[in-house]
């Protein structure tokens, strides 16, 4: 049984988003609202109000007289997301680094330490957004912050696939401890520089791995 302060559909929402993201819902599976609801322990009316707030996510998909199922990307949804990331994240990582706290940084640090350490591969895609956000935050730009999450979600299904498969994780996360260190020195264009190419990386590889 679920309990939280957080509402029911909320909680049951954030379980299929993270089933989704580590790929145990995988593309084009069939959601079904009773299979759900018996899993968590909910009734079926949550369980349709967390997947209609997927839907605005763009994480399932709604389709007549067949139910919702997981989403698919096509190769060109996938470039145009990154190219989205690459604008947004640019602009939170630019006004962020001048208004860097010593508690931001040690955010994004424990972050890294925890990647660098962790053999659960399915912590890889929430460890690697809790870095990017950490140093995001000092922005103070909550609404973007919203919208490069949803994008970043939509994305990470291929993130674990491409890190573990095809053995990217070592080149990632040298990239990640390279942005930590420019936006320690209060380096905004090598930070900029680094975060760029970072995203580019991410795009090429998951291109890659949908190939």
């Amino acid at each position: 049984m679920i309990e939280n302060s957080k509402s029911t559909s909320d909680l049951v929402a954030e379980k299929i988003r993270q089933s989704i993201i580590i790929g145990e819902f995988a593309n084009g599976e069939a959601l079904k609202q009773d299979v759900l609801a018996e899993l968590y322990d909910v009734s079926k009316i949550p369980v349709r109000e967390a997947l209609y707030q997927l839907k605005t996510e763009g994480l399932v998909s709604f389709k007549n007289n067949r139910g919702s199922t997981v989403s698919s990307l096509s190769r060109t949804e996938v470039e145009e997301i990154y190219i989205m990331r690459i604008a947004l994240e640019e602009i939170a990582l630019k006004r962020a680094i001048p208004k860097l706290q010593p508690e931001n940084l040690i955010a994004a640090e424990s972050a890294l330490k925890l990647l660098d350490t962790s053999s659960n591969y399915s912590h890889w895609p929430a460890l690697n957004w809790e870095f990017h956000a950490s140093l995001y935050k000092a922005a103070n730009m909550p609404k973007l912050l919203d919208t490069v999450s949803v994008l970043h979600n939509n994305v990470s299904r291929y993130l674990l696939l491409y890190l573990k498969k095809m053995d990217f994780q070592q080149t990632s996360q040298q990239e990640h401890w390279d942005l930590l260190a420019a936006c320690s020195d209060g380096k905004p264009k090598e930070a900029l520089k680094i975060l760029r190419k970072h995203m580019q990386d991410a795009l090429h590889q998951t291109l890659l791995y949908m190939k």
